[in-house]
């Protein structure tokens, strides 16, 4: 696990099952059923077990740049804060969208008292966008709300599926000095 220092907080990059972490809060890359799906959104659902489902049911879907939160059932995580990237299109509105998904989700984090919360690489999958672009999104959107709220604690981890993903988040962080 990589560490780094940003805005006086520690910020992990890792390669590693988010489903598996032992953190307070991970967040599901979900679709807007907030009913399970594929890639890590499926994943979460079947470790967590068959009461996320039921409560995502309740929740009446999320759109895209929001986010919700349910309980971790079965993961390590305590919590799961879903929320919903966007289909990447190449508008200047795709990195609002996804930048929104960041901070929402810590914006969440905050509300419920959470204290470490990790992030998949949101959008990168089946929403098809680029990787660098989106880790370039993620680092800023998260570098920019723990600016905002400097007396909240949070540990931040960027989780990365495979080796690729975590080398692109290490290259940011080299090539910007974090």
């Amino acid at each position: 696990m990589l560490r780094l220092k940003i805005e006086e907080r520690d910020v992990y990059i890792t390669q590693d099952d988010i489903t598996k972490l032992d953190c307070e809060c991970i967040v599901n890359a979900a679709n807007k059923s907030l009913l399970g799906g594929g890639g890590v959104d499926g994943a979460i659902h079947r470790r967590a077990g068959a009461e996320l489902l039921r409560e995502c049911r309740t929740l009446g879907g999320c759109e895209t740049g929001e986010a919700k939160i349910t309980k971790g059932y079965n993961l390590p995580a305590k919590w799961v804060i879903h929320t919903v990237g966007p289909i990447y299109s190449g508008s200047k509105r795709d990195a609002k969208l996804l930048a929104d998904c960041y901070r929402n989700s810590l914006e969440l984090a905050a509300k419920y008292n959470i204290h470490s919360i990790a992030f998949p690489a949101i959008s990168t999958g089946v929403y098809g966008y680029p990787l660098k672009e989106a880790t370039e999104v993620a680092v800023q959107a998260v570098k920019k709300w723990l600016a905002d709220n400097k007396d909240y604690s949070i540990e931040v981890i960027f989780c990365c599926f495979d080796k690729r993903t975590y080398d692109i988040y290490k290259a940011y962080a080299d090539k910007n000095n974090i």
